[in-house]
């Protein structure tokens, strides 16, 4: 259904979605207020806003849903923020609490290398060593001054010593970390999550949270724009925040990325209960309000690159490709979802398998979109050599002979 068909006419005069939706013109970002009436979509009009966002979709990357065949690496899961919804983190003397030494990583990257990925994604917690002197001892017996010097050195080692190129997701950075960590990894990320300051309240979500303030990622993800660092951001929706929060949250990336043009991806990710965490009895947004988020993100950001993982929304995250997503994000044959390790990554055959039968071609991508490649390879160095060895003609990842 192109967006032409879905008309007042075709609704019904008194439908308030209908007059939302006429406002739609190829290509162009919706308004706030329309995005604030479709995110509240009733649920006999869904169909037609996802028909939109589809149709959306199709004129941006026609015909293809996109992945990163990826390992995960995490390289500290020490972190001095507690936020209400997480089972990374650790303190240390936790249970599971660990920084991977040099073997390790280079252990799961070659091994990812064998398996044909060509991603490897860290992650980490935000600077554990500001308040845990075990931290401190360690990088010291590593011979590194902090958490993002090792991180820096351990993206060299992957980069130098393997074929995989490394994706950092180090938390907030200022100017000169931002491009000490671009020259050896390609793209960067850090989640927004919500641009709600309520979530920093006694007992929320962000309670006790301090990297979290949302002033503060939007000053990280801006400063990767003035840098032009291909960027991955997104929101974290059913964690207290509103409708119109998400929404909000949206069009501050927006705006950034009109400033900049370095918003690569953007994730909507839902949460998921776990047992252990302090939000162990908070509600999960609904399949719906995933789908209406979805779909509000695509007409917002038309020509951004939008991704949803498909683990979270299992068993119908088919759905997700009704919504208008072009990317299923990282998908690994070796390491679990070390964020939400409950919830497995789809076996890569069915993934192709649900992709085809919504009529799209499955397309593996390397970290860095293609559309932001060209200017990464201008740049003299390692990082650009790496990228001309693992990018075929289309920009995707070059297939192994």
């Amino acid at each position: 259904m192109t967006v032409s068909s879905i008309s007042a006419a075709a609704l019904g005069s008194g439908s308030e979605i209908a007059s939302a939706l006429d406002e739609l013109q190829p290509g162009v970002p919706i308004s706030r207020n329309t995005a604030l009436q479709l995110i509240r979509c009733p649920e006999a009009d869904l169909a037609h806003l996802l028909a939109a966002a589809r149709d959306a979709k199709e004129r941006f990357k026609p015909g293809i849903i996109s992945y990163s065949p990826k390992v995960f690496i995490p390289l500290t899961n020490l972190c001095r923020d507690y936020c209400g919804y997480c089972t990374f983190r650790r303190d240390p003397g936790d249970a599971g609490a660990h920084t991977m030494t040099r073997d390790e990583v280079l252990a799961v990257a070659h091994s990812g290398q064998e398996l044909g990925c060509s991603e490897a994604l860290f992650s980490l917690g935000d600077k554990p060593e500001l308040v845990f002197p075990e931290m401190r001892e360690t990088l010291r017996r590593l011979g590194y001054k902090s958490t993002l010097h090792y991180l820096e050195a351990m993206c060299e080692v992957v980069l130098r010593e393997t074929s995989l190129l490394p994706h950092a997701n180090p938390g907030l950075l200022s100017a000169e970390w931002v491009a000490r960590l671009a020259a050896v990894s390609p793209s960067m990320g850090l989640m927004l999550e919500t641009t709600s300051a309520d979530l920093l309240g006694p007992g929320r979500a962000h309670d006790n949270a301090p990297d979290k303030v949302p002033a503060k990622r939007l000053r990280t993800i801006e400063e990767a724009g003035k840098q032009g660092v291909p960027f991955t951001t997104g929101l974290l929706i059913g964690i207290g925040e509103s409708p119109q929060d998400r929404v909000d949250t949206l069009l501050a990336i927006r705006d950034l990325h009109e400033r900049y043009g370095h918003i690569q991806e953007v994730i909507v990710q839902n949460f998921r209960v776990k047992p252990t965490i302090p939000m162990a009895h908070w509600p999960e947004p609904s399949h719906g309000e995933m789908l209406r988020t979805v779909a509000v993100a695509r007409l917002l950001l038309p020509g951004v690159n939008i991704q949803a993982p498909p683990n979270l929304s299992a068993p119908y995250y088919d759905d997700l490709m009704d919504a208008g997503i072009n990317d299923w994000g990282g998908i690994s044959p070796l390491t679990p979802d070390f964020i939400n390790p409950e919830r497995p990554w789809p076996h890569l055959e069915q993934l192709r398998l649900r992709t085809e039968a919504k009529g799209f071609q499955l397309q593996q991508r390397l970290p860095v979109y293609p559309e932001f490649i060209p200017p990464l390879l201008s740049k003299p160095g390692l990082l650009a050599e790496k990228l001309r060895n693992s990018i075929a003609k289309d920009g995707l990842a070059r297939r192994a002979a």
